[in-house]
C-alpha cells in the first residue's frame, strides 16, 4: 500500500507553476518598458537637466522647484484647453456610437449590409492621424473645396477662415478626433450588446417595453462594465491628444494656443531637452488622470441599481 501511494505522488503533475512561467515575458516586458521608464521619470522630474546652446546643465537635484515652474506656466490653460477638445469629440461620439451599436445589434431591425457599412466607419480608424490631418487641413483650407461648395452654394460670400479662429480650429481638432475613433467605440458597444441574452430583449418586448425603455433599463445596465472601459479608455487618450492638433496647427496651438493640449507642452519642454520639466510635466499629467479614472470609475459604479418594472 504504501509503495502505490508514492507510485501515486509521483505521478501527478502540478502544472500551478506554468502559470507562473507564461506570466513571465508579460512582466518582463512590463518592468522593461513601463516600470523602468515610470520611475526614471519620477527620477529626472526633481532634477535641473536641459541642454543651454552646447552646453548641459545638470543634473542637478532641484526638489520640487520644475513641479513649482510647471504650475506657474500655462498649465491651467493647456489642460482647459484638452478637456474641451476632448469633450468635443466624444460627446458626438458616444452618443452616435452608442445608436450605431443597438441599431446593428438590434436582430429586430436585421438591418441589410451590416457587415459593409461595420467595416467603412471603422476605416478612418486605421488611417494615420498625421495623413487624416492633412486631409481635413487641404478641405477647409481658405481656398479648399468646403469654402468653394459653400460659396457655390450661396451660403457665405467669402471663405471661411476655419484655422483663424478658436472654435473653427477645436472644431476641426473634435471632427477629426470624432470620425477617428467614433468606429472603435461602435465596435466596441455593440460586442457588449451583443453579449447580453437575447431572452431579456424578447421578455421585456413581450411585456410592452418602449425601445427607449429597453435600451435603458436592460441595455444600458447590462453593458455598463463595457460602457465605462470606453469611457475610461477615451479619457485617458483625450487627456494624451498630440498627433492632430500637432499636425494641424503645426505644433504651434494656434490661435495664441487655444488648442494647445498638455502633451504638446510636455513635448515643448523634450523637445527643447529640458528633462526636469519635462519629467515633472509628466509626473502631473500621470496624477490628473489617475485621479479622473478613478472618479469617472466611483461615480459610474457606486451609484445603486433601482428596481422595478417598466412602467
Amino acid at each position: 500500500m504504501v509503495k502505490e501511494e508514492k507510485a501515486k505522488k509521483r505521478k501527478k503533475v502540478s502544472y500551478a507553476k506554468w502559470g507562473y512561467i507564461f506570466l513571465i515575458p508579460f512582466f518582463a516586458t512590463y518592468f522593461i518598458f513601463s516600470f523602468i521608464p515610470l520611475v526614471n521619470t519620477f527620477y529626472n522630474s526633481v532634477f535641473e537637466n536641459y541642454r543651454s546652446g552646447l552646453t548641459q546643465i545638470g543634473p542637478n537635484f532641484v526638489g520640487m522647484k520644475n513641479y513649482v515652474s510647471i504650475f506657474q506656466s500655462d498649465l491651467l490653460k493647456y489642460f482647459g484647453n484638452t478637456i474641451i477638445l476632448w469633450v468635443i469629440g466624444f460627446i458626438p461620439q458616444i452618443v452616435i456610437s452608442l445608436i450605431l451599436a443597438v441599431w446593428f445589434a438590434d436582430f429586430r431591425m436585421r438591418l441589410k449590409g451590416s457587415t459593409f457599412f461595420k467595416t467603412v466607419i471603422y476605416l478612418p480608424n486605421v488611417i494615420m492621424a498625421a495623413s487624416f490631418a492633412m486631409l481635413i487641413f487641404a478641405l477647409f483650407s481658405d481656398e479648399g473645396p468646403m469654402n468653394h461648395l459653400l460659396m457655390n452654394m450661396g451660403i457665405i460670400h467669402s471663405p471661411i477662415r476655419y484655422l483663424s479662429t478658436v472654435w473653427g480650429t477645436r472644431g476641426l481638432i473634435g471632427l477629426m478626433n470624432f470620425m477617428m475613433w467614433f468606429g472603435n467605440t461602435t465596435i466596441l458597444l455593440m460586442a457588449a450588446i451583443l453579449g447580453v441574452d437575447g431572452s431579456l430583449f424578447e421578455a421585456a418586448a413581450i411585456d410592452g417595453a418602449k425601445p427607449f425603455q429597453i435600451f435603458t433599463k436592460i441595455t444600458m445596465p447590462t453593458i455598463r462594465p463595457i460602457f465605462i472601459y470606453v469611457l475610461i479608455t477615451s479619457l485617458i487618450g483625450g487627456l494624451q491628444m498630440f498627433d492632430v492638433p500637432q499636425v494641424l496647427t503645426n505644433g504651434k496651438g494656434t490661435p495664441n494656443r487655444t488648442s494647445m493640449t498638455l502633451i504638446m507642452f510636455l513635448n515643448n519642454h523634450l523637445y527643447s531637452k529640458n528633462y526636469g520639466m519635462a519629467g515633472a510635466l509628466s509626473v502631473i499629467l500621470f496624477i490628473i488622470t489617475a485621479i479622473l479614472s478613478l472618479v469617472v470609475f466611483f461615480i459610474l459604479t457606486g451609484t445603486g441599481e433601482k428596481k422595478g418594472g417598466f412602467r
